[in-house]
């Protein structure tokens, strides 16, 4: 895979992006560990609600199916590089 530099430096900025989500946020990463070990498989269901400081929420969910889990190991094997 041949990348230009445009592309090393998007990916660099995108790794210090999750830097500092993850400084931010140092409880969600682990919510994902924790959730990656057993949780999701086929037929689980993903909810994610969203609450503006005005309190007006958004809700949405999916039911996981194969192709969702081989993106989500896709995902997986981009954190371990």
């Amino acid at each position: 895979m041949n990348m230009n530099f445009n592309q090393l430096a998007m990916l660099q900025k995108l790794k210090g992006c999750m830097d500092n989500f993850r400084m931010n946020h140092p409880k969600f990463p682990l919510f994902l560990n924790a959730i990656s070990q057993d949780a999701l498989i086929e037929g689980s269901v993903v909810e994610i609600t969203v609450t503006t400081p005005e309190g007006k929420s958004y809700c949405s969910n999916l039911k996981l199916n194969q192709t969702d889990l081989e993106f989500i190991d896709c995902l997986k094997s981009l954190r371990q590089s």
